[in-house]
């Protein structure tokens, strides 16, 4: 039986660790090839290896998502090993530190819009020119952003993170219905707390760790594979009507 995906080629950022080597995983067993793209080569080539030694079929490549030359070279790294770009997750993101409003330096805050904000419109833009060319598949393309519970609600720890999230639920909502028409759907997933060392800041003990639990209504941390089987769903046909839709994957969180 195929996969939601087979066939088609897709390209995760950020897909080194966490939640994009999860969707990279989870694209090659619905039958996609993938790019696998990270600011840390060998963490790229190391998901791409997992890819192949499961017998899937895999790349890897360097990418700065702040650069936009960068970014170009990725994409055409893409078509030009695999002839087109069917599906897209812009994963690639930083938390920044965990500190309120006032105490935030004017540097931590440009980092954290440059990763979070500018790396996912460049990665759009890029990616949307590329899909504009090419006749869309069954359920048309698909771009997925990785934003945040944060970009639906306030956080007043991570205040620049939220503000960063917010801004992708915005253009991911612009981008759709821009592009809905040509076949090109966008959507988001916003996760809550994922256990993944990019978490780890935001609770500094048992105490804390146990009342962020409890905070789910299912009473756990999210997996890297719940978010991942997100993203590939709305990349394939299943979700050929869904477009511009913040996809919480929280647990219950904001329940």
């Amino acid at each position: 039986m195929p996969g939601k995906v087979d066939g088609r080629v897709a390209l995760v950022t950020g897909g080194g660790s966490g939640i994009g080597r999860a969707t990279s995983l989870k694209f090659a067993s619905e039958g996609a090839r993938v790019v696998v793209a990270d600011i840390v080569p060998e963490a790229g080539e190391d998901t791409a290896q997992l890819i192949r030694n499961a017998g899937g079929e895999a790349l890897s490549t360097r990418v700065d998502v702040t650069d936009e030359a960068s970014v170009g070279s990725m994409v055409e790294f893409v078509v030009s090993e695999y002839g087109r770009l069917d599906c897209a997750h812009n994963n690639a993101g930083i938390l920044g530190p965990v500190a309120e409003f006032t105490e935030y330096s004017r540097e931590d805050y440009d980092r954290v819009i440059n990763v979070n904000v500018t790396g996912v419109w460049l990665c759009m833009q890029a990616e949307l020119r590329q899909m504009l060319v090419q006749d869309p598949p069954d359920g048309g393309h698909s771009i997925v952003n990785t934003a945040s519970v944060a970009g639906l609600v306030g956080s007043p720890t991570i205040p620049a993170y939220s503000v960063s999230k917010h801004a992708v639920v915005g253009m991911t909502n612009s981008a759709a219905r821009s592009y809905g028409a040509r076949g090109i759907r966008v959507n988001s997933v916003c996760p809550s707390l994922i256990d993944t060392p990019l978490a780890q800041p935001l609770y500094e003990n048992t105490e804390s760790e146990t009342r962020m639990r409890l905070r789910q209504a299912i009473g756990r941390f999210g997996k890297v594979e719940d978010v991942a089987a997100t993203v590939v769903w709305l990349s394939s046909p299943d979700a050929a009507f869904i477009t511009g839709v913040p996809m919480r994957v929280d647990g219950g969180s904001l329940t």
